[in-house]
């Protein structure tokens, strides 16, 4: 009796004075990642981790965090790639909880590109910027043709209206909407 009597008191004795603590491990899902940029998600909370190339230090990291409500991630797939198509006069901006995203788009080598430039916590004078990207690009992070795509929500793709809102939201931020409108019948007989 004293041996099982010793045995609870010093296992019990070992465990509320100990300092380390096992804590459970929650995993990542990479949705896709291209170079320094790629998508994560966790549950209903997609993370963009991209390489700061607006440090001297090339080893800066950063990311911002969104909640996918309503489709939110193929919404901002959508308005990403509609960018390349028809490209906006201006950048876009887009609020997040925590912080501002503005997509910059610029034609590198005669090819459409787009880099995420974060003003992070909403603030003007602390700016991340990634890299430029292409559609290829673009495509490979958010995982669209591959297996991973499955990840996203199945109501996504039964709600379309969130995605024709953000593309409304975007011209509210062009300079001169019906100026894009009237470029976009050139661009397409082009191809």
């Amino acid at each position: 009796m004293k041996k099982i009597i010793l045995l609870f008191a010093f296992t019990f004795g070992v465990s509320a004075f100990s300092q380390i603590k096992v804590l459970k491990n929650e995993t990542l899902v990479e949705i896709g990642k291209e170079n320094s940029v790629g998508l994560y998600k966790k549950e209903n909370k997609y993370t963009f981790n991209y390489q700061d190339i607006n440090t001297s230090n090339l080893n800066t990291f950063r990311s911002f965090s969104f909640l996918d409500v309503n489709g939110d991630v193929m919404g901002l797939y959508k308005l990403v790639t509609d960018g390349f198509i028809d490209e906006p006069t201006g950048n876009v901006m887009l609020e997040l909880p925590n912080d501002i995203i503005e997509l910059h788009y610029e034609k590198n080598y005669g090819q459409p590109t787009v880099q995420f430039i974060q003003f992070i916590n909403k603030n003007r004078k602390y700016v991340g910027k990634s890299q430029f990207l292409n559609k290829k690009q673009i495509d490979k992070i958010f995982g669209v043709g591959t297996s991973k795509a499955a990840l996203y929500n199945k109501p996504v793709q039964k709600t379309s209206a969130p995605v024709s809102t953000t593309v409304s939201q975007q011209n509210q931020f062009n300079e001169t909407p019906a100026a894009t409108k009237q470029e976009t019948p050139k661009k397409k007989s082009r191809k």
